[in-house]
């Protein structure tokens, strides 16, 4: 076992791990590049809850004097001291919230030790992609042997284990890290979302967790104790600074975490590591190609785009989206008031099931409405959020309902007195749907909103609406 983990080069154990290591590496890229065509920002992962903390680490001598192994054989495990902590907590694959999930908790940590509290503590923020950062990534696992090795699926964050996978090299042989809950925040219910409960407990209180450590096949030693709460949303001039492609949703983090560029201090990596990852994560940051309501580059927003800009852009979208027209036998006051009231949003959008719950400033900028889509029993749950507004003019949704993907929605009102003519424009922006060829996307996106289309008349005639 240690000369499998050596890296010694001229071992024929190692050869033989390496040349398997990279085969499946390169077959862990092709599919990362697969989701990448689906997928353009973020192909695992897609959202998240950025976290801020500290992690206190006990050392070899408080592990000596607590009766447990003393030396980790990685230096940074054995010095003993307090370090800031900057994280981010996901659903890897990105599947309803109600599903279970692979959970994923990557953290990136200071090398020197410090209390954050002490004037003159380094800031994370301050060194950012600097040599004195490291990068750990965790994903929810088993506990004992073999799960530890083995990706396990939860619902529930307070029950979950997590582990590094692959180990690190230490001086005294291969060194695999490991997390589990100590405690949640009150509010907490224990479900592992992303845009619920969870993130919203986490502005309230700390998620604390105790870090171990072991040998592939050894006991766990718990080496310190970590605590995590939310952290401000980025702010947009943070968010375009950030690293290409970075994740600028509100209560998200721009930070890339990479454990091959940001090595944890004092910690080694075995070749055969290193060959699984690295394609994988050159894919996955690969720049993705724009798309149709994709993120503008600049940082320009749907918020602070003005008028003029956004009817320029309709004229695009006419030509590249699913484009149709009915003229109303209502104005366009009266059209407004439907869809200006969430709650009435699954009675004229075909595929709304049921309204789950509706932002009270909805339909401004940034509103969400909660619906599932489907015809019970199977129905999946998800969200549409406005992206830009002109009150009874035009309103710009991204529609969500994975694991089929997210549809831009453009509505515009045109006043002709006491009619008005509706236009409704829509295309696949990102996940599976995009995988489906324009040609045949397109149709059925124009039958069904042409129903829908007609129903929205009808309630707009029939005086629906706040």
């Amino acid at each position: 076992m240690s000369r499998r983990f050596s890296g010694d080069p001229g071992g024929a154990p190692n050869r033989s791990s390496n040349r398997a290591a990279d085969l499946a590496g390169r077959g862990f890229a092709a599919v990362f590049r697969g989701l990448k065509a689906v997928r353009p920002g973020r192909p695992i992962h897609p959202r998240g809850i950025s976290l801020v903390g500290e992690l206190t680490l006990t050392g070899s001598a408080g592990r000596a004097a607590a009766g447990l192994p003393a030396a980790s054989g990685v230096a940074w495990l054995d010095d003993t001291g307090t370090r800031q902590v900057r994280g981010r907590f996901s659903r890897s694959v990105g599947l309803p919230e109600d599903l279970p999930d692979i959970l994923g908790l990557a953290l990136r940590t200071s090398g020197a030790s410090g209390d954050p509290g002490v004037s003159g503590a380094r800031d994370l923020d301050a060194f950012g992609d600097s040599a004195d950062v490291g990068d750990v990534l965790f994903a929810s696992t088993g506990w004992g042997l073999p799960g530890r090795f083995m990706l396990v699926p939860k619902l529930d964050v307070g029950t979950a284990k997590f582990t590094t996978l692959m180990p690190y090299k230490g001086s005294n042989g291969p060194v695999l890290l490991g997390l589990r809950t100590l405690s949640l925040p009150g509010r907490a219910t224990g479900r592992a979302d992303t845009g619920g409960n969870f993130r919203e407990s986490l502005a309230t209180g700390d998620w604390t967790l105790a870090l171990s450590y072991t040998t592939p096949a050894g006991r766990w030693v718990q080496a310190g104790v970590l605590h995590l709460r939310a952290a401000a949303p980025e702010s947009p001039d943070t968010a375009r600074a950030g690293t290409a492609g970075g994740d600028t949703a509100s209560g998200d983090t721009v930070i890339r975490f990479d454990p091959l560029k940001h090595p944890l201090p004092g910690a080694g990596t075995y070749a055969w590591t290193r060959r699984l990852r690295e394609r994988s994560y050159r894919a996955a940051r690969r720049p993705a190609a724009r798309i149709i309501g994709a993120p503008d580059p600049t940082g320009l927003t749907a918020a602070n785009a003005n008028a003029a800009t956004r009817r320029r852009a309709s004229a695009d979208e006419r030509n590249t989206m699913s484009t149709v027209t009915q003229v109303f036998n209502s104005p366009a006051s009266a059209v407004w008031k439907v869809i200006a009231d969430g709650w009435l949003y699954s009675g004229w959008v075909v595929g709304a099931s049921r309204i789950r719950d509706v932002d009270a400033r909805w339909p401004e900028v940034g509103a969400l409405l909660h619906h599932s889509v489907g015809a019970w029993p199977l129905l999946i749950n998800d969200s549409t959020k406005v992206t830009a507004v002109e009150p009874e003019r035009r309103l710009e949704l991204i529609a969500r309902g994975w694991p089929v993907g997210e549809a831009k929605v453009v509505i515009t009102l045109e006043d002709l007195g006491e009619q008005c003519r509706v236009t409704i424009i829509e295309d696949a922006v990102r996940g599976p749907g995009l995988a489906v060829p324009k040609a045949l996307r397109d149709p059925v996106i124009t039958v069904r909103n042409r129903e829908t289309l007609n129903r929205l008349e009808l309630m707009a005639a029939g005086g629906a609406g706040a």
